[in-house]
């Protein structure tokens, strides 16, 4: 069963600082940030005024029954209002807009560097999780550029100010209330430091959760074949109670903030009350003034109670951006500073030289392999299930690197070649071909979107794609499903090879190409592919031996290494391994 836990790895001490966050997301925008400051000051300049015109209300308005003063009194209230509303709304247009386009950046960031990181990340890590760390964790840095941040520093600005206003009116009743704010204040921030944590393991938990949810919703046709419903429900409940399980403990936390707040801004409001009665019967403050400071109070108390809000949200940004920056940190195929050499007018001669592999210490999967494919041949890979086939094929790729020998092409070491120069001369199909959800003329035109409709034409009758469109109502434009679910196994091969034949590849590797067609699209297919594998380096895994009997070469793998090579005649007059298997299938 899947177990959502936190690694020891996510428990090293988090990599981004509020400093760095700072200087590489905040800085960079600070015209931004700063326009959204004088807008919140604006904002909150003009919510003094209700405040300081209720004293004049109260202790002059009223008293004396002055009707004109009181118009210009409202008049001007309605006008701090007008302003409040105004910057309100830009504040929501300017930054959080902003903060929005932010994470569209990223996210397209974050995914552009996810496809550069090599094939064994993503054989270690599931596609759901994955979509969970390109979308959800960049979502907290909305708090960062968004109004989140602004309002903590705009409300601080707004507090000081109030803070000195409140002192000069009366130093008891400031001091009298200052000190719970204060312990208040001490108590969120080590709150702050518990709830870190808590959400980062939240990420990386609803990135397991998802991820096991991705592998559910595709494989659904296995659950109910083998009627394993009840099981994959049981693991994702077992997922989404974790999820609960942290985020009770984030909200127990907060909760804790919040009743500290409310107890402790209690216990300063009693204080007031009681500090400003007595002020009151002894004759030296209006009420006036008891109402102007209880309203400016307000204005200090409120950045504070929204620090345990704000702050939580920062501090989720935070746990979120390190999560991101663990995927930017990651090491791209490219960035190997070995890879310099370019190839140019590559011919397509490739040759393994006492190549060892494992995917595990200590499980070597290839003993010391040696053969060399001459350009424009084609080599056979043949052997049982497990044997090495596939790993080849993968090294040869470059999917994978040998953990010792040498691959060269063209007499250069595979190992210091730049990787997009050596696969923009690649075509593999593999026995699984990954389709496209979308049309099958999209799924053709993949490695080419640009081709002719003249090219295109010509890929689908070299791969027989048209015996089967020519019966579909919509042809080419047909949609195929996700993976290409509305195809046959058969028809979803021959796409696959369309694919190939558009690329135009120098070096073509076939997974057991043709493994699952029948009889009559296997005829078909043969017929495309010696036209495909023509004048290019080919690497073929075979399953139907039949398939291969013009190869130049034929390797048979067992346990890793070549037990025999030649061609099919050669073999077959060997009466060894080959000739055992060819004679095997062909009683069949």
């Amino acid at each position: 069963m899947q177990h959502y836990k936190e690694s020891s790895k996510e428990k090293k001490k988090p990599k981004v600082t509020l400093k760095q966050a700072f200087k590489t997301i905040i800085w960079p925008r600070r015209n931004l940030v700063f326009l959204g400051l004088i807008l919140i000051i604006i904002r909150s300049l003009s919510g003094f005024v209700l405040p300081l015109q209720s004293k004049v209300l109260f202790d002059e308005v009223v008293p004396n029954k002055d009707f004109n003063q009181l118009y210009t009194l409202v008049a001007i209230v309605l006008g701090a209002i007008l302003i409040q509303a105004v910057t309100s709304f830009l504040l929501t247009k300017v930054l959080s807009i902003q903060a929005q386009y932010l994470i569209s950046e990223l996210r397209a960031e974050v995914q552009k560097k996810v496809l550069t990181l090599p094939i064994s990340f993503f054989d270690n890590t599931k596609s759901g999780a994955l979509v969970s760390r390109i979308m959800s964790d960049v979502e907290g840095v909305r708090n960062l550029i968004g109004t989140g941040l602004v309002q903590l520093i705009g409300g601080s600005f707004t507090a000081i100010i109030t803070l000195v206003i409140l002192i000069k009116m009366n130093v008891w009743m400031t001091l009298f209330t200052f000190v719970p704010l204060s312990i208040f204040g001490f108590i969120a921030l080590k709150s702050f430091k518990y709830i870190r944590p808590i959400f980062r393991a939240r990420g990386k938990i609803n990135a397991e959760v998802k991820g096991r949810l991705t592998e559910t919703l595709g494989g659904i046709r296995v659950i109910k074949a083998f009627n394993a419903e009840e099981q994959e429900s049981k693991i994702f409940e077992k997922g989404v109670a974790d999820i609960f399980t942290n985020v009770k403990k984030s909200m127990t936390a907060t909760a804790i903030m919040t009743s500290s707040s409310t107890f402790l801004i209690g216990v300063a409001t009693t204080g007031v009350m009681g500090i400003g009665g007595y002020y009151m019967i002894q004759g030296t403050m209006t009420f006036g003034d008891l109402f102007k400071f209880t309203t400016l109070l307000a204005f200090m108390v409120a950045p504070i109670v929204q620090m345990s809000n704000i702050g939580s949200q920062l501090t989720e940004a935070l746990a979120g951006l390190d999560r991101t920056e663990e995927l930017m940190n990651m090491t791209a195929e490219e960035d190997n500073e070995n890879r310099t050499i370019a190839l140019k007018n590559v011919k397509g001669e490739i040759n393994f030289d006492d190549v060892s592999f494992a995917y595990e210490a200590g499980k070597q999967v290839l003993h010391n392999i040696n053969f060399k494919v001459p350009a424009g041949s084609v080599t056979a890979l043949v052997g049982s299930s497990g044997s090495g086939k596939s790993t080849i094929a993968g090294l040869s790729a470059t999917f994978l690197n040998p953990k010792s020998g040498v691959i060269t092409i063209d007499n250069q070491d595979m190992s210091k070649v730049k990787l997009s120069s050596y696969r923009k001369n690649l075509g593999v199909v593999l026995q699984d071909e990954f389709l496209f959800e979308g049309t099958i003329r999209e799924n053709i035109l993949f490695p080419r979107p640009n081709a002719t409709e003249e090219e295109l034409q010509n890929a689908v009758k070299a791969a027989y794609v048209n015996e089967f469109t020519d019966r579909f109502d919509n042809g080419l434009d047909t949609l195929i499903g996700e993976r290409g679910v509305k195809l046959s196994g058969g028809q979803r091969q021959r796409l696959a090879i369309a694919r190939a034949i558009l690329a135009d590849p120098r070096i073509l590797i076939l997974d057991e190409a043709t493994s699952s067609l029948d009889t009559e699209s296997e005829a078909l297919i043969q017929k495309s592919l010696s036209e495909l594998i023509k004048d290019r380096t080919t690497i073929v895994i075979a399953h139907r031996l039949s398939t291969i009997k013009k190869a130049d070469q034929i390797l048979v793998i067992e346990a890793g290494k070549i037990a025999e090579r030649g061609n099919h005649d050669e073999l077959i007059a060997k009466k060894g391994r080959y000739y055992d298997l060819y004679t095997y299938q062909a009683k069949i």
